[in-house]
């Protein structure tokens, strides 16, 4: 397992919330694993998770509207080459009841991205993500913090940061 890899960015607006997500986004399209890429997106509500999902799937060519899956707990998109799995877990009672929606079915699947709201509503169901997001409101934007917790996905990665820590 490697040492994760961390790079904080400012982003002042919505339009570069989407943005980032867009460029994570052409940087993931190929997978080389044997499983989905699993990214967490963690911060408060209002903190631009949702936002950044829009962008990331725009980045891979989705042009329909993009759903928050607060009721529904999952959202699919299908698109081309990969499906994308939008999780928003802030509704769930209990870890176990990801068990119940099949989420080791989603994990396994080597064409697709799972992104992943509220990841710590199923701790213990879920395993370590490839990336994890963290965005905290900074000014009158946003901070984020990116984790990679991946090789295979690091060496991926062509995005550029304000720093590295």
């Amino acid at each position: 397992m490697m040492s994760n890899m961390s790079s904080d960015y400012i982003l002042e607006n919505s339009e570069q919330t989407e943005s980032f997500g867009q460029s994570l986004a052409l940087a993931l399209k190929s997978n080389p694993s044997k499983h989905a890429v699993l990214i967490f997106l963690e911060g408060d509500l209002g903190a631009g998770k949702t936002t950044m999902v829009r962008g990331f799937l725009r980045g891979l060519g989705f042009k329909g509207r993009t759903k928050s899956p607060t009721y529904t707990i999952v959202e699919p998109y299908q698109l081309e080459e990969l499906t994308v799995y939008h999780f928003d877990l802030y509704r769930l009672a209990s870890p176990e009841e990801l068990e119940f929606i099949g989420i080791d079915e989603y994990l396994t699947d080597p064409n697709a991205i799972c992104l992943v709201e509220w990841p710590e509503k199923g701790e213990g169901w879920l395993k370590q993500p490839n990336i994890s997001i963290k965005l905290d409101y900074y000014n009158d934007g946003r901070k984020l913090r990116l984790m990679v917790h991946s090789e295979a996905v690091l060496d991926k990665l062509a995005i550029k940061s304000d720093g590295e820590s």
